[in-house]
């Protein structure tokens, strides 16, 4: 890594940490401040998740490290299907992909616990291996065996690690636009919005923020938009991004699972190189850019991305 990039980092952990270090807790809640921001949050959560317009069912399983909320949906006899979502999006992000997903798929889509979300860390911040601990609870919980993922962004990221892992039985998995899997993100200056909406947050800055993570903004619902918002607004900062590093080579060798990966020809996260690195030393992988479409392709061309997720599992 260049020196650059070594400060450009060092200066982005110093801003989030000294961001989340000024704000004291007012009752005891890992993401919220107050009960009344939780609220509207998860007033704005319940909204959202209505855009999924099919039947699904919500549960809470505890775990070691807290209550880990589950979205359940598709037909009982399907194969097993566990979305994980990026970074703030929560589970209601699947709207646009979810009616295709859940076709022939037993969906359970999980809220992440140390962001917004309907899950609840009563922990200290989680560590990779306690990450892959929380998931494989779930997975057992729900007696998941040979299920396939399919994984946005940082979603993407924690697929990856639990692929590595192999403590589960994961079949197919379907990186879309992963966070810091493939390489570093090394567009630091279109990035730079996101961070200044995590530190001052305001309408203005989020559009900006739409506007750099995807192509064409005016398809995000204004009701996912509001949620999103809040997370951004409400939520203490979100610091285990950077606690994401680009797996290494062996590792990515080690994965011998049929891989489908996903990006946006303008995706400020990744670019020819996450593909390239990915056709490298992924044993079994298939890669695909999506034209005309941002870091948020599930959204900027969900029938593109749809089609391609449903031939690859199906």
């Amino acid at each position: 890594m260049t020196p650059t990039k070594i400060f450009v980092r060092l200066v982005l952990f110093l801003a989030l940490a000294s961001c989340a270090s000024s704000k004291k807790a007012k009752f005891e809640d890992y993401v919220f401040e107050t009960k009344t921001e939780k609220q509207a949050y998860l007033n704005s959560y319940d909204k959202a998740l209505k855009l999924w317009d099919i039947p699904y069912t919500e549960e809470n399983i505890q775990t070691s490290f807290g209550t880990a909320h589950i979205i359940i949906a598709g037909p009982k006899n399907g194969k097993d299907l566990v979305l994980l979502h990026g970074m703030d999006a929560t589970s209601t992000m699947w709207y646009p992909n979810i009616k295709s997903l859940a076709k022939n798929h037993r969906i359970y889509a999980i809220d992440f616990l140390m962001e917004p979300g309907k899950s609840t860390l009563t922990a200290k911040p989680l560590s990779s291996e306690e990450i892959v601990i929380w998931y494989n609870e779930i997975f057992k919980h729900y007696k998941l065996k040979k299920f396939d993922i399919v994984a946005a962004s940082r979603g993407g990221w924690i697929a990856t690690l639990l692929a590595i892992q192999k403590e589960d039985s994961i079949d197919k998995i379907v990186l879309l636009s992963p966070a810091q899997t493939f390489k570093f993100i090394d567009k630091m200056g279109k990035t730079t919005t996101a961070l200044m909406l995590k530190l001052f947050p305001s309408e203005k800055k989020f559009g900006k923020t739409l506007k750099t993570f995807s192509t064409h903004p005016e398809k995000i619902s204004p009701i996912y938009k509001r949620q999103f918002y809040l997370a951004n607004k409400y939520a203490k900062s979100n610091s285990s991004m950077l606690k994401m590093t680009p797996f290494s080579d062996d590792e990515l060798k080690s994965i011998t699972n049929p891989v489908l990966v996903l990006i946006g020809d303008k995706d400020v996260i990744n670019s020819d190189e996450s593909l390239e690195r990915a056709e490298k030393y992924l044993i079994h992988v298939k890669t695909k850019k999506i034209p005309d479409a941002g870091h948020f392709l599930t959204i900027d061309q969900s029938k593109i991305v749809n089609d391609a997720i449903a031939d690859f599992l199906n």
